[in-house]
């Protein structure tokens, strides 16, 4: 067996015997190599120097006999069967498809990623997005969620969750929907899909997009698992979204994750009545806070180059008299809504002298925004509109809010 074929069955065996995310196993691998740290379990003896101090050294004696015992019940010649019959590969640091941002979580690196899918995963994560939230989620979250899905993808983001039913299954959906790239991350071998609800969205996910997990094939969930596995969600993002979450969640673990790992956090602004949304409240309330989005451009603009990826700024619609120069719109501004005023009493409530306004009154008139009468000048008098339904509809000038009343 060459030397990298010896690491790739030495790092298959470590998914087997350890639980992912082991900070202890992460030192003996980087001290000995993934070889190396098997050998270690096997003979339950690690070098000095690992850990320091009597409780740690103790803590690492019963985690070598832990893992250990369950080196004997491991098969990585039966995983790797398991895997060619069902399409997986294992990606090991130092891949080609092995994503460098992994390396941010230090000891807590994953030991290797079994991949099910035709999706490169390095390539899909060097633009990409986490977007997680409750299981029990809103029609209001679900929707948000699909439209962030398809959004991010249509804008050449892949879409980054973890399979689970409500906001993660809603914002899959809606990256595969605009034919665009997802990946999810599973807490349990790819083999043995769960929630099984889901199950017909994995299996899309397996044609099209990309299914990941630290465990090797025929391993369940836990529920340690899953929180262990959110790491690995926010480190394959520039960013996480929270769309919906209650104060205590897997998707805050995951907000911690990013955080801690440097990246965006974000999250949606929901009803302050809803339960579900209790959480991304408090994200923003945070310190530092979370960053408020309300849509893909939001996030795109947070994650995404800058100067580059900027949001446009929403705008109300413009009237005619937004076009208006200040000083004229001033001289607007003094014409009742009303009755009528002469020159002097416009001139004095816009704070110009008598030529001036004389002047941008007939600018005024000329665009149809007053009109001369016998008392002086005076808001345009046209007949009021029928509604729809047969009542009169205010003038445009007044709904506008155009004018003071006299």
């Amino acid at each position: 067996m060459s030397a990298a074929a010896e690491e790739r069955f030495a790092r298959a065996t470590l998914c087997a015997v350890a639980e992912p995310g082991d900070a202890l196993l992460g030192r003996l691998v980087e001290r000995l190599g993934p070889a190396g740290a098997v050998d270690a379990i096997r003979t339950g003896a690690a070098p000095a120097g690992i850990v320091s101090g009597e409780r740690a050294g103790l803590r690492l004696a019963e985690r070598l006999e832990s893992w250990r015992i369950r080196l004997g019940g491991a098969d990585p010649e039966a995983d790797r069967e398991v895997a060619d019959r069902l399409g997986l590969r294992l990606v090991c640091p130092g891949d080609t498809e092995w994503p460098t941002t992994l390396n941010d979580l230090g000891h807590r690196r994953p030991y290797a990623l079994w991949l099910r899918g035709p999706m490169d995963l390095r390539f899909g994560c060097l633009r990409s997005v986490a977007v997680v939230g409750a299981r029990a989620a809103t029609s209001y979250g679900t929707r948000v969620a699909a439209e962030l899905g398809a959004d991010l993808a249509r804008a050449g983001w892949t879409v980054v969750s973890g399979g689970a039913l409500g906001i993660d299954a809603a914002a899959h959906r809606g990256a595969l929907a605009a034919d665009g790239p997802t990946v999810g991350v599973f807490a349990n071998g790819v083999d043995r899909p769960y929630p099984s609800r889901n199950d017909g969205l994995f299996a899309e996910m397996a044609e099209r997009a990309l299914l990941v997990t630290e465990s090797p094939p025929g391993v369940r969930p836990t529920r340690l698992r899953f929180l262990v596995r959110n790491r690995v969600i926010a480190a394959l993002s520039r960013g996480t979204v929270v769309v919906e979450a209650e104060i205590r969640s897997g998707a805050r673990n995951t907000a911690t994750h990013a955080r801690e790992l440097g990246r965006a956090v974000m999250a949606v602004p929901g009803p302050v009545t809803s339960r579900g949304s209790r959480g991304c409240h408090q994200l923003l309330r945070d310190e530092p806070p979370a960053r408020c989005v309300t849509s893909a451009a939001e996030v795109i603009e947070e994650v995404g180059s800058i100067g580059d990826d900027l949001a446009p700024r929403p705008r109300g619609p413009v009237l005619p008299h937004d076009e208006l120069e200040p000083l004229t719109r001033q001289v607007l501004e003094a014409v009742p809504a009303r009755g009528s005023a002469g020159l002097a009493q416009i001139a004095v409530r816009a704070g110009v002298d008598t030529a001036t306004a004389h002047g941008l009154l007939g600018v005024l008139a000329a665009g149809g925004f007053v009109e001369r009468c016998g008392q002086g000048w005076r808001m345009p008098h046209r007949p009021a509109r029928r509604g729809p339904s047969g009542g009169a509809e205010p003038h445009p000038s007044r709904s506008s809010g155009q004018g003071v009343r006299p």
